[in-house]
Parts: C-alpha cells; sequence; structure tokens
C-alpha cells in the first residue's frame, strides 16, 4: 500500500529474500548507512537511481519498492469486474467468435479513433473508472476493423488496434499490472508491424520501455528506446508526427540514464530534444497529437525538471520551472508531475510553505490524479516531519488518509 513507509517496505522484502542489510548494501552498490535510515524511518524517501539500485539488488519490480498509488491499491483480492474485462478484451480467449457490432451504427476507422481520442483524454485525466468501462468496446470495435475489408482497411484497422491495445498497456501500467501491460503492449506491437502506420512500431516501443523502466529494468529500456529512436531518425524525421515520436523516444533513454546515475548523458538527450522540439514550429502540425506522441516545449521541460529532482539538483530543477509557460495540448498527466516536483524540490531546498501551495494547487486541479500519486504521501510525510509543520498540511495529509 502506499501508505506503508518505504522503510518498512524496503525491510519486509530484504528479509523475504533472505538479506542482510549488509549484503542488500553490497548487491545493491548502496551505501549500507541508506538502507538503515530508511528502514529506521529516520528517511522517507531516496533518490530514484538510489531506489533503481535497491529494487535490483532484490530482484523485484520497482513499483513493489514504491508501493501503489493510493488510488489502485492492492489488496490481495480479485480484480474488480472492470479490469477483468480489460484483461479480457487484451487476451480474447483462443477460437472465440468474431465479435458483434454494438449499435447499429457503420463501424468506420474515423469513429474508432475517436473513441481512442477520448480514450487517451480519460487516461490522461487519471479518470481510470471510467477508461476501464469504455475500453473493452474500443478494443473489440478495432480488432473487427482490423478483421474485415480490403487489405488497406484492415492496415488501417491493425493501426486502430495497436493504439487500443497501446492505451491498455498504459493502463496497466498505472494500475501496477506490468505483466498485463507487457501482454498488451506486445500484442500491439504486433498490430503495428501488420498495420499501416511506420510509426506506431516506434511509439508502442517507447510504451514497453517505460513498463521495463517500471520494472527496474533500465538496460533493456535504454537499448529499446535509442534503437527505436535511430530508427526514426533515419527514416522519418522530416513530419511532425515523426519529431514527435523521435524526441519521445530519446525523452525515454535520457530517463533510463538518469534513473542509472548518469545524469551527464540524461541532460545532454535532453537538451538535444529540447532543440528539436524548435523544428515542429516549422513543419505542418499533426493532426491528431493525443494519438503520437506528448512531444512538445513544455513536455521536454517537464522532463527535465523531473529528472533534475529525481538526481537531487533542487536548485536547478526550480530554475528550469521558473516561469514556465505550458502548451495548450501539455495533458493535465503531465501538469501534476511538474507540481510534484516542483513542491520535491521546494522541500527539498527548505521552502515548506512553497511545497504545500504547490501540493494544494495540484489537489484542487487534479483530484483524480492527487489520488494516484504515491509520490504525494512521501512529501506530505516529509513535510510533517519539520520542526515546525507548514499551515495547510494537514488538510493535505487528511485528504490522502494520513495524520500530519
Amino acid at each position: 500500500m502506499a501508505t506503508e513507509h518505504l522503510g518498512e517496505r524496503l525491510r519486509r522484502l530484504r528479509r523475504g529474500a533472505g538479506y542482510s542489510q549488509e549484503e542488500l548494501a553490497a548487491r545493491a552498490h548502496v551505501s549500507v548507512d541508506v538502507i538503515r535510515k530508511l528502514e529506521q524511518r529516520r528517511k522517507h524517501s531516496a533518490r530514484l537511481p538510489t531506489l533503481h539500485s535497491l529494487a535490483s539488488g532484490l530482484g523485484v519490480e520497482l513499483t513493489a519498492l514504491l508501493g501503489d498509488p493510493p488510488g489502485a491499491p492492492s489488496s490481495g483480492e480479485a480484480d474488480p469486474p472492470q479490469l477483468v474485462a480489460v484483461r479480457r478484451a487484451i487476451m480474447p480467449p483462443l477460437f472465440a467468435p468474431p465479435a458483434e457490432l454494438r449499435g447499429p451504427e457503420r463501424l468506420t476507422v474515423a469513429l474508432v479513433r475517436a473513441e481512442l481520442a477520448q480514450g487517451w483524454t480519460l487516461y490522461h485525466e487519471a479518470e481510470f473508472g471510467p477508461l476501464m468501462e469504455t475500453l473493452p468496446g474500443i478494443i473489440e470495435d478495432a480488432r473487427l476493423l482490423a478483421a474485415v475489408g480490403n487489405a488497406d482497411e484492415r492496415a488501417a484497422g491493425q493501426a486502430a488496434l495497436g493504439k487500443a491495445l497501446q492505451l491498455g498497456g498504459h493502463l496497466a501500467i498505472r494500475l501496477g499490472k506490468t505483466d498485463l501491460a507487457l501482454a498488451a503492449l506486445e500484442r500491439a506491437h504486433q498490430a503495428a508491424a501488420d498495420s499501416s502506420d511506420p510509426l506506431l512500431g516506434p511509439m508502442i516501443a517507447n510504451s514497453v520501455a517505460w513498463a521495463y523502466q517500471r520494472q527496474a529494468r533500465l538496460d533493456d529500456a535504454t537499448a529499446l528506446a535509442v534503437h527505436a529512436a535511430d530508427t526514426v531518425e533515419r527514416h522519418h524525421t522530416d513530419t511532425a508526427e515523426g519529431v514527435r515520436v523521435w524526441g519521445g523516444l530519446l525523452m525515454s533513454a535520457a530517463t533510463s540514464y538518469a534513473r542509472s546515475d548518469d545524469y551527464d548523458t540524461a541532460n545532454d538527450m535532453m537538451r538535444t530534444a529540447e532543440r528539436a522540439t524548435e523544428r515542429l514550429a516549422k513543419l505542418p502540425s499533426s493532426a491528431d497529437g493525443r494519438l503520437v506522441s506528448v512531444f512538445n516545449r513544455s513536455s521536454v521541460r517537464i522532463e527535465r525538471v523531473r529528472l533534475a529532482v529525481q538526481n537531487e539538483r533542487p536548485e536547478e530543477a526550480l530554475m528550469l520551472a521558473k516561469g514556465m509557460r505550458l502548451s495548450r495540448d501539455t495533458p493535465q498527466s503531465w501538469r501534476t508531475w511538474l507540481l510534484l516536483d516542483v513542491a520535491r524540490a521546494h522541500t527539498d531546498m527548505g521552502n515548506a510553505g512553497e511545497a504545500v501551495r504547490a501540493l494544494e494547487r495540484l489537489r484542487r486541479m487534479a483530484p483524480g490524479w492527487w489520488r494516484q500519486h504515491s509520490a504525494a504521501v512521501t512529501l506530505v510525510r516529509d513535510l510533517g516531519d519539520a520542526p515546525s509543520p507548514p499551515p495547510g498540511l494537514g488538510r493535505l495529509a487528511g485528504s490522502l488518509g494520513l495524520t500530519a
């Protein structure tokens, strides 16, 4: 659970693996003092590269160490019916009869793409309940499109199916179901290979790299993102869609380098990505950006702030965030990460009041995401350890089910 202290999870996982603190320190290449302070609750958090090292040393996924987001706890009970329906849509039974069209309307690629756009909007707004309700129907519609019509129509249907399964993969990652996510993304990649969209495969590769990051498979994530980025750069960076996909892959690779404690390489890659956003202004805009990649000057700067915070560079993070004007198409999910990272930077700098203001803004702006972020729990705990907890912290703690 997200409300379980990081140190408690670390101690439980370490003992379950049969390691002493000294043995885990040697396996993870982490100071035994860090492990002791975490387990003794003298530290509530650690740098993300350190957490990746600990997860690798324990042989567990990063999510096992970080815990579940408050909005999607793993209670040990059976999956809810909505998630079962999503799982069945992603992995339909063998030899099942063809799905029937839902409703009297004529099923078209345009209709399914409109459903997909709405589905991605729900995802970026953390409306995971409504998304679980609608996603099975979207996948079924796309699968039917991929099976009927002439070759060109089937290829377009495969492209829609790839995006629907990619959405299923992203949802599964957010719910802590990385195995289901990889199953969805493998099927999405196969649909991309049979589709009419040459950029869909690299887009899905980016999603797979994210899943690998969540499993603490940083080398695999880096290799995949770099390979896919090189492929797109050779053939497709003469269009806005190609630049967006290439830039997103570059950001993904940079994230893996930063989490592997190679901040200099990561920062160089992010600067390259930021320069690439200038090329977008000179190219015809993408017709449907929500279905391509969240890549623009705002998203690059948000990611730079995030990497600086995760590598304990709060002054640099606040400098990067200062005066930032977000573009209209920046999804709510990315806006929430920016507020969280600004709050973390202020916390690390000792600016408790500014941190609370950023967190309160996040809570009001995106209550759905507020309940999803386990990082918010850690921040509220850190702020609560101050000799004089800042005003407003109690309200934030109560909204997360904590005691300030």
